[in-house]
């Protein structure tokens, strides 16, 4: 099991980044969370089988339609107290 911390920059927010982020997780049975930051970022925990965080990761990348990416910062994070995958409100 894995678990990463990212925090993407770019054109992410107003594009449905966090629902698409959502949507990604869940299919890949990934528990955590996502959530627009003030400074204009999303940030979103990760944490689930190796290869499906990798997966995920990679993917925020690109993001949904309409996103702009230019960059995709990861820490080592610690899992989720809880299981799911949880739209977070803005921090």
């Amino acid at each position: 099991m894995a678990t990463a911390r990212v925090v993407i920059h770019g054109r992410v927010q107003g594009v449905w980044f966090r629902g698409w982020t959502r949507d990604q997780a869940v299919a890949r049975g990934l528990s955590g969370w996502v959530r627009n930051r003030r400074n204009g970022t999303v940030e979103a925990l990760f944490h689930g089988e190796d290869q499906a965080v990798e997966d995920m990761v990679a993917v925020c990348g690109d993001g949904p339609p309409g996103a702009k990416v230019t960059q995709v910062d990861r820490f080592a994070a610690e899992a989720p107290s809880e299981s799911g995958f949880q739209q977070l409100p803005t921090e």
